[in-house]
């Protein structure tokens, strides 16, 4: 069956980095546009970055552009989201996200499969 799980979050001060990954399991890593979003309490999930298939692309949200990167290894089926700079903004579940070969990277309704989440906090 499909997997993802993140890890990497915690609890970290204002300024700090993170790298949160991303381990997949159970598809053909390489064929798919993977995603990372979060979502704060009280608020909707929201996009974040995303990377194509072949690592080529990549596309971030206006708040985290020049802070975080993304970037994939299709030989050990992994994502990673590079956070640097991290602010109270920032605290959230981040989820990864799996779709097949679209390139509409902002659109959770696009992913077809998601990991649980890992809690990223974030203190000022």
């Amino acid at each position: 069956q499909v997997q993802l799980v993140e890890s990497g979050g915690g609890l970290v001060q204002a300024g700090a980095s993170l790298r949160l990954s991303c381990a997949v399991s159970g598809l053909t890593f390489s064929r798919y546009t993977m995603g990372w979003f979060r979502q704060a309490p009280g608020k909707e999930r929201e996009f974040v970055a995303g990377i194509s298939w072949s690592g080529s692309t990549t596309r971030f949200a206006d708040s985290v552009k020049g802070r975080f990167t993304i970037s994939r290894d299709n030989a050990e089926n992994t994502v990673n989201l590079h956070m640097n700079s991290l602010n109270a903004e920032d605290t959230a579940v981040y989820y990864c996200a799996a779709d097949l070969q679209s390139l509409q990277f902002s659109v959770p309704s696009r992913y077809e499969f998601w990991g649980q989440g890992t809690q990223v906090t974030v203190s000022s």
